[in-house]
């Protein structure tokens, strides 16, 4: 049976850095080079475990991602399915973070129930949220109501943002809602994060600017 990893310690991918079911992970970088190295490393880690893998990606097409993970003799056929954005986050043109959501759930069940795998490795590269499209203004609650969704099956989710494409308030957003930050290399446990009914009580009482 593939996903035979400890229950409590899962290789990221980079070294010294190690995973926990129900992770969920901010991880920064800068440019295509920087999302490259986290990415690449994330899922080949996965592959090599016999995790079961989703990559939802927007700045780089799919075969290209699929032509790395080749380069280092790894079928990337079994056990990893790569999207676009347009697929998934913003499907029908525009966002809902209650359909992504649903998404994550239906394509997690549906990867686990074969009993082929036991534990999913999930990422989405969030550069889609630069958009003008109607939803996006939900991004920050979406990434709150994720904490809720990873404890309900065996799996980590990741997401990618680029320090270069983000400002600081949006910075500062991600920073309450993901309880782990990956940054340089290091896994963090986050000391800004706030849970899922702190983090609404807080916006909640917000000024409107």
């Amino acid at each position: 049976m593939f996903g035979e990893e400890s229950a409590d310690s899962i290789a990221f991918g980079l070294p010294g850095v190690r995973l926990s079911p129900g992770d969920h992970i901010c991880a920064f970088y800068r440019g295509a080079e920087g999302r490259d190295e986290v990415l690449l490393a994330y899922l080949r880690a996965g592959i090599e475990a016999g995790d079961r893998c989703v990559a939802v990606l927007d700045q780089v097409e799919p075969e290209q991602l699929r032509a790395s993970l080749s380069q280092d003799r790894i079928d990337p056929v079994r056990g990893v399915d790569v999207l676009r954005s347009d697929e998934t986050y913003l499907r029908d043109g525009r966002f809902s973070k209650t359909a992504m959501i649903e998404f994550w759930d239906s394509a997690t069940r549906e990867n686990l129930s074969s009993g082929d795998y036991t534990f999913a490795r999930s990422c989405g590269e969030m550069t889609w949220a630069l958009r003008e499209v109607p939803g996006v203004e939900d991004l920050v609650d979406y990434e709150s109501d994720l904490n809720r969704f990873l404890p309900m099956h065996p799996q980590v989710i990741m997401c990618l943002y680029d320090l270069d494409r983000f400002d600081g308030r949006v910075v500062v957003d991600l920073l309450r809602t993901h309880p782990k930050l990956l940054l340089c290399g290091s896994l963090l446990d986050n000391p800004y994060y706030l849970e899922p009914d702190e983090f609404l009580a807080a916006k909640s009482k917000a000024p409107v600017i």
